[in-house]
């Protein structure tokens, strides 16, 4: 699965640089599956999709810190637990229950986004 933000974040950033697949950004920021990764040309999103991976895209939120779900792999291949969640002084980096994704998943994405 996917780790999200809650809104009970006080955007204080601490998560951000802690993500190794860029899937963290500010709230209003755009988002590329580019940004940090080693994708250029076409990538194919989980819902199958298909995007230029400098493609920017719409923040998911305007007001709070967000992760890109198609780029969060809990830091699976990278840590034993997800940074963000390790990280964050209010606990509101927690497990999407709406994106349950296998470790097989979430490995292979880890492949894709980092060539």
């Amino acid at each position: 699965m996917a780790i999200i933000i809650t809104d009970e974040c006080i955007n204080c950033g601490a998560c951000e640089p802690e993500c190794p697949n860029n899937a963290i950004y500010e709230g209003g920021v755009e988002w590329a599956i580019s940004d940090g990764t080693g994708v250029s040309g076409n990538y194919k999103l989980e819902d199958g999709q298909e995007v230029d991976a400098n493609e920017q895209h719409e923040p998911i939120s305007d007001d709070l810190y967000y992760i890109v779900p198609d780029k969060c792999t809990e830091c699976v291949g990278f840590h034993e637990e997800p940074q963000c969640a390790a990280v964050c002084p209010v606990d509101c980096c927690v497990d999407d229950p709406d994106r349950r994704e296998s470790e097989e998943v979430l490995l292979n994405r880890k492949e894709r986004l980092h060539l």
